[in-house]
């Protein structure tokens, strides 16, 4: 159904922007909960089988910076072009849902060629395709639009913005991960990575907002001062026992406040293009 809400907006003559954040703030969400689903089927690593946690981390953080990438490209080039590796990766989900329903868990569980594990060759794909086939064509598209001197940005600052605050995002993510003194990946990974993907949808959906309104996006998101403080504190040693407290009490704030601002986005979209939500009735004028 991903692929049709566009189809249908078109047939209806009812495209709007608010369409297009609806859907794509909707995938950027939903992204990272497909990846955490597919760690519960494949099972978490028992010294013997299944994936690591650091793995869990690194397979997320690599699929939700393809993402990034499309919208980025975007920002540039105003054109979103979606690799087919989006579409594959949908396509290999629902076969391992299937593939899981059908044989069972330990399919998961038994080599499958010299040694290595279905999860190992679909992480080998996975950063194959992001390396050599996704992330390239995200730079070659900006460079024929340079060259056909279509972009939408003329300075290089200006173009590289929207990336600044998903880098700074992810290197104090992976500070956490690295130097936190009761190894939070470990003991909290669903919530820990839960709150990476949220904090990551929110900062992709203020880009799409930007490219949409051609507006400018900030330098410095909001969630990276309040995740620093939680970040240096834990890695410090001040949180001590009460980390996975915190780990709770900021991933209920950060998934509040996203949900908040697809509210609030949503109902000033709604009122000043005139139109219903979920309706294709107009709003009546008042």
């Amino acid at each position: 159904l991903d692929s049709i809400d566009g189809k249908h907006a078109r047939r209806t003559q009812s495209s709007t922007p608010l369409g297009e954040l609806f859907d794509h703030g909707l995938d950027s969400w939903a992204t990272s909960i497909f990846v955490l689903s597919f760690f519960s089927v494949c099972s978490r690593e028992n010294g013997k089988t299944g994936v690591s946690v650091y793995t869990m981390y690194i397979y997320l953080s690599i699929v939700l910076f393809n993402f990034m990438c499309s919208h980025w490209e975007k920002y540039n080039t105003g054109v979103l072009f979606l690799p087919w590796g989006y579409d594959i990766s949908q396509v290999v989900l629902i076969a391992a849902y299937l593939l899981t329903g059908t044989v069972g868990v330990e399919v998961w569980q038994k080599p499958l060629v010299f040694g290595y594990y279905i999860t190992d060759v679909l992480v080998i794909l996975l950063i194959g395709f992001s390396l050599f086939l996704s992330f390239p064509q995200t730079l070659y598209n900006i460079h024929r639009a340079h060259l056909k001197k279509t972009l939408k940005n003329d300075s290089l600052y200006e173009g590289l913005l929207p990336l600044v605050s998903p880098l700074l995002l992810f290197v104090l993510l992976t500070v956490w991960v690295v130097l936190s003194p009761s190894n939070i990946l470990a003991k909290q990974p669903r919530l820990f990575l839960w709150m990476v993907g949220v904090a990551f949808s929110n900062v992709i959906c203020k880009v799409i907002v930007c490219q949409m309104s051609s507006t400018r996006p900030e330098l410095f998101h909001w969630f990276l001062f309040p995740l620093a403080l939680v970040v240096y504190a834990a890695i410090s040693g001040l949180l001590g026992c009460m980390e996975e407290v915190v780990l709770g009490v900021f991933t209920a704030l950060v998934t509040a406040a996203h949900v908040h601002y697809g509210v609030c986005v949503g109902r000033q979209l709604s009122e000043h293009l005139n139109i219903y939500i979920f309706s294709l009735k107009k709003r009546v004028q008042e």
